[in-house]
């Protein structure tokens, strides 16, 4: 295993207690928009566009619905400047760390309501309720009819028109 493998995940089991430092703040993962943004979303419920440095882009997978430390000490700054950017991640938080950080009191209140899986569990779930609810009928209610396959060659038809051989 490589040093950098080693460090990191003795930084995973060491770092069950959180401790936020002055202009740290937790925050949820909505979006991946690329190019090491992602966008957040605070305690307040308030969007912007934080930076996922590339020192955690090979060591460190963050999906939707994830859980990040934030630096967001020069968000007003950086809002005032234009910058469309305006916070950095600085940890990533683990399932072990969101459970003591809940347990502690220090976790915001609009996550305390959210699942920590994210939203893509959130939403297979309520299509499954909503599936089970509806009562049975025919299959094609409100489905579009079926297109047909262009990729495949049809066979040659002998008699395309039947009209012409009956008037003969």
């Amino acid at each position: 295993m490589k040093a950098g493998r080693k460090n990191l995940r003795r930084a995973c089991d060491e770092g069950a207690a959180v401790a936020l430092a002055e202009g740290e703040s937790i925050m949820q993962v909505l979006t991946l928009r690329g190019s090491n943004v992602i966008e957040v979303m605070d305690g307040e419920g308030v969007k912007s566009l934080a930076l996922f440095p590339a020192k955690f882009q090979k060591s460190f997978w963050i999906k939707s619905g994830s859980f990040v430390v934030v630096d967001a000490s020069g968000r007003d700054q950086a809002l005032e400047s234009g910058s469309k950017i305006a916070c950095v991640v600085s940890q990533i938080l683990f399932h072990e760390q969101v459970r003591a950080l809940q347990k502690s009191g220090n976790w915001p209140a609009i996550f305390k309501s959210a699942p920590n899986e994210g939203s893509e569990t959130r939403t297979q779930a309520q299509t499954a309720t909503e599936i089970h609810e509806q009562p049975d009928s025919d299959e094609d209610d409100g489905l579009p009819p079926l297109e047909a396959n262009t990729n495949r060659n049809r066979p040659y038809e002998l008699y395309s028109d039947s009209d012409s051989g009956s008037d003969s």
